[in-house]
C-alpha cells in the first residue's frame, strides 16, 4: 500500500576521480594553501576580537588580498567558500550550546591530511563534459565520469579534494526537482541486531558474508608502518612511505563502503521498513575494548546508507531506544531476564522454555518493537 508524498527541490552530489596535469597540481596545491591560510587567519581574528570586545567579528577574505597579493592567483570563490565554512562552523557550535549538544569549537586547519576547497557555479564558470571538467583558474581537468547525470539536474557547486595518498576527487553538487514519492505503508518489517561477528543478524536469521577488510590488511599495514619507523623523518623516502600507508587505509575504506552500499541497497529493495537500535558505537568501542573491531564493522555507516536509500524509495527506517531489552527479552512470551552474559550465545527462556540464537532472538524483538512504535505513531 502507498500514499502520496509532496515533491520539492533536493540536492545530490556525484563524486568523480580527477587526473590533473603537473601545472594543475601546482595550482591546486596553491589553492588548498590559500584556502587554509584564509580560514585560519579569519578564525584567529574572530577569536582575538571576541576576547577583546566580547562581540562577533564579521571579516571577509578580501581584506587579506592587499597584504598578500598571491591570494589573487587562485579562484576567489574558493576563498569565499572558506568564509562560508567558517560561518557554518560557528553556527553549528552556538546551536549546539543552545540545544545542549556537544559540538566542538571551530579548529584551525592543518596542512596534512585531506585538503579541499569548494567553488560555486557562476555564469558558466564550471562545465562537465564526457571526460573533462572545466574549473575556474584550472581550465579543463581530465575526469573519469562513471555515472550518468540526468539532463534536468542544475549544477550548484564543486568541491575539489586531495587525499593523503595524493589522489584527487571532485564532488559535484546538483539541484533537481524531486518528483512526488509514494510513501509506502509498510507491510513487511525487518529487524537488524548489530553483531560483532557478522555485521548484523536480521529477524529472519540472515547473516551477511561480511569480509573484515581491516583485519585482512592489518599484517601488511603493520609491515609498512615498521618500514616507516626506520626512515629518516622528513626525507623523500619517508613521505613516499607515508603515501603508501595512506593508500592502504583508503583502499580499506573503499572496500568497506562498497560492501555496505551493496548490502543497504539489497535490504532497501526487499523490505518496506527496517528497524535498528540507537546504539552508541563509540561507547561500545571504549568500554568493551573493541575499538578496531567496531571501526572495522561499519554498522553506523550501514545505518546512514539505509536511512537515505529508504527515504528515496518512500520507505522507512525505525530507530528504537538503545535501552530496550532486546537481548534479555524472550521473543515468544515476552518475559525479560535480569542478566545475560556476553558468553551466552543461546537464549534460553526460563518461563516458556524457548531457545534460540541470542542475536536472532534480539533481532526479532527489535523488529516487533519497531512495528509497535510505527503502528502506535499512526
Amino acid at each position: 500500500m502507498k500514499r502520496a508524498r509532496s515533491a520539492g527541490k533536493e540536492n545530490r552530489a556525484f563524486k568523480f576521480r580527477l587526473y590533473p596535469n603537473t601545472e594543475q597540481e601546482v595550482l591546486l596545491a596553491k589553492t588548498f594553501g590559500c584556502v587554509r591560510y584564509v580560514f585560519n587567519k579569519m578564525l584567529e581574528q574572530r577569536i582575538e576580537h571576541y576576547e577583546r570586545t566580547g562581540q562577533t567579528l564579521q571579516n571577509t577574505p578580501a581584506q587579506f588580498k592587499e597584504a598578500n597579493p598571491w591570494l589573487r592567483e587562485v579562484d576567489s570563490l574558493a576563498l569565499v567558500g572558506a568564509q562560508n565554512n567558517l560561518d557554518a562552523a560557528f553556527k553549528n557550535f552556538f546551536r549546539g550550546l543552545r540545544e545542549g549538544r556537544k559540538i566542538g569549537f571551530p579548529r584551525f586547519k592543518r596542512k596534512t591530511g585531506l585538503n579541499s576547497y569548494t567553488t560555486n557555479y557562476v555564469n558558466g564558470n564550471i562545465r562537465l563534459s564526457r571526460n573533462r571538467l572545466k574549473l575556474p583558474k584550472l581550465g579543463e581537468v581530465r575526469v573519469r565520469v562513471h555515472r550518468e547525470i540526468p539532463l534536468h539536474y542544475k549544477l550548484k557547486s564543486v568541491t575539489i579534494s586531495r587525499t593523503a595518498s595524493g589522489q584527487y576527487y571532485a564532488a559535484i553538487l546538483y539541484e533537481y526537482n524531486a518528483p512526488g514519492i509514494e510513501a509506502v505503508i509498510p507491510e513487511n518489517f525487518l529487524g537488524l541486531d548489530c553483531s560483532m561477528a557478522e555485521l548484523y543478524v536480521d529477524s529472519n536469521n540472515h547473516r551477511p558474508e561480511y569480509v573484515r577488510v581491516f583485519r585482512e590488511a592489518e599484517a601488511r599495514l603493520a609491515r609498512e608502518q615498521r618500514k616507516l619507523s626506520r626512515m629518516v623523518k622528513g626525507s623523500s623516502n619517508y613521505y613516499r612511505q607515508k603515501q603508501r600507508i595512506a593508500s592502504i587505509h583508503e583502499r580499506i575504506a573503499r572496500q568497506r563502503k562498497d560492501f555496505l552500499h551493496q548490502e543497504s541497497r539489497r535490504i532497501t529493495n526487499s523490505w518496506d521498513a527496517v528497524v535498528v537500535e540507537d546504539l552508541n558505537l563509540r561507547a561500545m568501542a571504549q568500554t568493551l575494548n573493541l575499538g578496531k573491531s567496531v571501526a572495522d564493522l561499519g554498522f553506523g555507516m550501514l545505518r546512514e546508507f539505509l536511512a537515505y536509500k529508504l527515504q528515496e524509495c518512500g520507505k522507512h527506517l525505525v530507530v528504537i531506544d538503545r535501552w530496550f531489552p532486546s537481548t534479555k527479552r524472550c521473543s515468544r512470551c515476552g518475559s525479560v531476564k535480569e542478566e545475560i552474559g556476553l558468553s551466552e550465545r543461546v537464549y534460553s527462556c526460563e518461563q516458556c522454555g524457548f531457545q534460540a540464537d541470542r542475536d536472532h532472538n534480539a533481532a526479532v524483538n527489535i523488529r516487533d518493537e519497531g512495528k509497535r512504535m510505527f503502528l502506535h505513531a499512526g
